[in-house]
């Protein structure tokens, strides 16, 4: 949420800087709410002051023994009235409220101008892309060949963007989610949290998935919503808290499905695991002072990157326009992994700064010394990574002239020793095995 002081004293600022992301602001909407507001404010202040002064005229009628009768009716008439004008001053207030749920963050001085992804520029690069002596193959070809996917079964049991992970596809899921825990809370310092998959409404606004996303959830017929990442429940850890400045930073990673309508994505990436109902990541969130969070997010940055280079995957950063930027980040950097069967690369995560947006929302505080006002701390997050997406990669750039898959040395602890995924003949389904009877 933006800071309410802006938009009453900074107006031109702001809307010049939701101008870059293409969302234009109702300039005169603002100022009609604020003039509207400063009158029920002064309004109700000044019948309150005049019901106090005539209670204490009142009282000094009585005391000398006159007739406050006709006073009393004055005194009932104005708390009538101040009732009425409180009361829509409450609901000015909540009508203000939900019109800054609906504005999106406001970009750093730093993000390039631009409509759309086409516009990122390209920060860096890191690896050599493969060269194979063969045409390559996407995941979803090399998967169902090892036995490993299976996107049949899945459209049986539940339909579209799902899949099955059988035998060595399970396992390298698996170990992916265990390599980048261990990465993480061993060597980046992260604490480790498993938090429920199931969120209210209100841990959602927080975070800035509502309203302005409600399409794009699932939601539960207890009220409650799947989380569409693990980035909601964890960041409302610190909701309507105070912290003192020798708790920060805080660093949480953690492991969660995600669960996503994708309905905006209806015709994209149909085919294989790059967009689903259902995936899971492993999740990096910190919570920290404000002086220090964009050299945070840095280092966040970082950190997602040390996976990738672990898993041997050639991959670029690239910095998000003010036209592709998330609706509460105020600063994002992609990482984008090469994926040699589609001959691009594909986003495997998102790191980004909120600022103060989420923390206001969520109504989560710091205190800079002992004796100072509480204000709101700077929340960031990034995936280290997106598990699905990291499989395809592993997959798509481990492949081998034999039809086998080179397991990155860093996962091979996490498989047993296995150095290769190789071709073995599948199982006989349950339709053709012979069938065994059970006997007493």
């Amino acid at each position: 949420m933006l800071n309410p002081h802006l938009l009453r004293d900074r107006l031109e600022e702001v809307a010049a800087a939701l101008e870059r992301r293409g969302q234009p602001l109702d300039c005169a909407f603002w100022e009609r709410l604020e003039r509207r507001h400063k009158e029920l404010q002064t309004g109700s202040q000044e019948l309150r002051h005049l019901r106090n002064a005539l209670s204490r005229t009142i009282g000094q009628t009585k005391a000398a023994g006159g007739d406050a009768q006709s006073l009393l009716g004055e005194t009932q008439a104005l708390g009538e009235r101040l009732g009425q004008m409180e009361e829509a001053l409450r609901g000015l207030q909540e009508e203000r409220r939900r019109s800054l749920l609906e504005l999106p963050n406001l970009p750093h001085a730093t993000v390039p101008d631009g409509i759309d992804s086409k516009d990122n520029p390209e920060v860096r690069r890191w690896g050599k892309l493969p060269e194979f002596p063969f045409r390559a193959k996407d995941h979803v070809a090399l998967g169902e060949e090892l036995g490993m996917l299976d996107f049949e079964a899945a459209a049986r049991i539940s339909g579209t963007r799902f899949v099955v992970m059988l035998d060595a596809g399970a396992r390298l899921h698996r170990a992916l989610i265990q390599f980048m825990l261990d990465l993480h809370t061993r060597e980046h310092g992260y604490r480790e949290v498993n938090v429920p998959y199931m969120v209210a409404p209100h841990s959602l606004e927080g975070t800035g998935q509502l309203p302005k996303f409600e399409q794009d959830l699932f939601k539960a017929g207890t009220g409650h919503y799947l989380v569409p990442t693990a980035e909601v429940p964890v960041t409302n850890l610190v909701r309507d808290r105070i912290l003192e400045t020798d708790a920060l930073p805080l660093k949480y990673v953690c492991h969660s499905p995600c669960f996503r309508s994708e309905a905006g994505s209806y015709g994209q990436d149909t085919r294989g695991m790059i967009r689903q109902h259902q995936f899971e990541k492993v999740e990096l969130v910190q919570i920290v002072r404000p002086d220090c969070s964009y050299a945070v997010l840095e280092e966040l940055t970082g950190h997602a990157e040390q996976v990738l280079r672990g898993l041997e995957l050639p991959y670029r950063v690239v910095e998000l326009c003010t036209g592709d930027l998330g609706f509460a980040a105020a600063k994002t950097y992609d990482l984008e992994v090469w994926m040699p069967g589609q001959e691009r690369y594909r986003e495997i995560s998102s790191c980004s700064n909120f600022e103060a947006f989420q923390a206001r929302r969520m109504m989560a505080r710091w205190r800079p010394s002992n004796d100072a006002r509480p204000e709101p701390v700077h929340t960031l997050n990034g995936s280290g990574l997106a598990v699905g997406r990291a499989l395809i990669a592993v997959l798509e750039n481990g492949q081998q002239v034999d039809g086998s898959i080179r397991i990155p040395v860093a996962l091979q602890p996490y498989m047993n020793g296995q150095t290769a995924i190789e071709r073995r003949h599948a199982p006989s389904s349950p339709e053709t095995s012979e069938i065994s009877t059970c006997r007493d």
